[in-house]
């Protein structure tokens, strides 16, 4: 079997970022990109905890499935398994620095959030029990202080081989 295109990437090189992971052509020529959205380096430090990673998508997918700019060009938000970060899938043919100012809105948006969070009720979600609405905004802040307001080149394109 092949490898699929997310194993050929050097975690061992990989830093946090944002990162196109791929780019699908759709029957009819529609593309689609898919954004590795690279919360912590890869088996260098931990990962992000399950409940405020589950309290980050729920943010997340709300704020961006409501953005009045992007909303009908954002198809999924979602957690890696890794739990290191999150893939976004965008209609469209889009670079990291064209997502780069709402991936930064986006994330401005959880470290500032205040309230009930959306969709967190036995009804809305299939595990609702499993949040943590302070440990997300303390690694929403992290990743928008210390990686999406200052980005730089290697933030933005994947490690060489």
């Amino acid at each position: 079997m092949e490898k699929i295109a997310s194993f050929t990437i050097n975690h061992i090189k990989l830093l946090r970022g944002v990162y196109v992971s791929r780019k699908d052509t759709l029957p009819g020529g529609a593309v689609v990109t898919t954004f590795d959205i690279r919360m912590k380096e890869p088996n260098r430090e931990p990962a992000v905890g399950q409940a405020a990673l589950h309290t980050i998508e729920h943010l997340a997918a709300t704020f961006l499935r409501n953005h009045p700019e992007w909303k009908d060009r954002i198809i999924y938000w979602g957690p890696m398994g890794c739990c290191t970060g999150n893939y976004l899938l965008v209609a469209g043919d889009y670079t990291s620095s064209d997502i780069l100012p709402l991936i930064t809105e986006t994330f401005r948006f959880i470290a500032d959030f205040d309230g009930d969070i959306p969709g967190a009720s036995p009804r809305d979600c299939g595990n609702y029990m499993l949040n943590n609405l302070p440990m997300a905004k303390w690694e929403a802040r992290k990743y928008l202080v210390e990686v999406l307001e200052c980005a730089k080149p290697e933030n933005l394109l994947y490690p060489e081989d």
